[in-house]
């Protein structure tokens, strides 16, 4: 599957997450849709995103862009991901879909994880879109790095996850579309778990140095 040629859906996509990664793949040329609640709001933050990326970035509701797109990446707010996912397993069967969702929860002592019945948000998503290609990745971007033009190589391992070796490729492929990138394969979709937790990790070593820290992954 050759990633440069198909559409990709960026559900919750008016969210810094999802704007920052369309905002890349825009620039990198390829085909994007947004996908919100409010086909209003998709449609505003599209003509944003295209107005700082160029390419071409259309808007649609969430149903309407996961049915547009050949892959799709799920930015969506975790009190809100059952619920979307549910209603949209028709539109999202035969894809592969992209979990990005991180199940955090913040207190006076900072982030932490949240428990998840199934495992990780990833694994619930493979649970309720059995007939989707689930994989994980792009947990531990930088919305502001990714938004920012100005940085033209983007200092990132993408870990990516899932139980579909071609599909997991596929995302690889995506990852490495923006400069400096690059897509690591990082596991079977059970150990999404560690992955989405390690977020909170990473938020607290970018409160204390101020910084937009991401991974690299050594010796490969």
């Amino acid at each position: 599957m050759a990633v440069r040629e198909k559409t990709i859906g960026v559900l919750g996509g008016t969210g810094a997450q999802g704007k920052g990664l369309a905002i890349r793949w825009a620039r990198a040329g390829l085909k994007v849709v947004i996908g919100s609640r409010s086909a209003e709001r998709a449609q505003q933050a599209a003509e944003e995103i295209a107005g700082v990326a160029g390419g071409d970035v259309t808007g649609q509701d969430n149903a309407g862009a996961a049915a547009a797109a050949d892959i799709v990446l799920l930015a969506l707010p975790w009190d809100g991901h059952a619920e979307t996912l549910t209603s949209l397993r028709a539109e999202l069967a035969g894809k592969i879909v992209i979990d990005c969702v991180n199940p955090l929860g913040f207190d006076k002592q900072g982030p932490y994880a949240l428990p998840v019945p199934e495992g990780s948000a990833a694994q619930q998503a493979e649970q309720l879109l059995p007939d989707s290609r689930v994989t994980a990745a792009f947990h531990h971007v930088s919305a502001v790095t990714l938004a920012d033009l100005s940085v033209d190589h983007v200092d990132l391992d993408v870990l990516v996850l899932g139980d579909d070796r071609e599909a997991t490729d596929v995302v690889r492929e995506l990852a490495d579309v923006i400069p400096g990138v690059r897509g690591v394969y990082g596991g079977r979709l059970r150990n999404a778990h560690q992955v989405e937790a390690f977020t909170a990790n990473l938020i607290a070593v970018n409160r204390r140095y101020k910084a937009h820290a991401g991974l690299r992954i050594t010796d490969i």
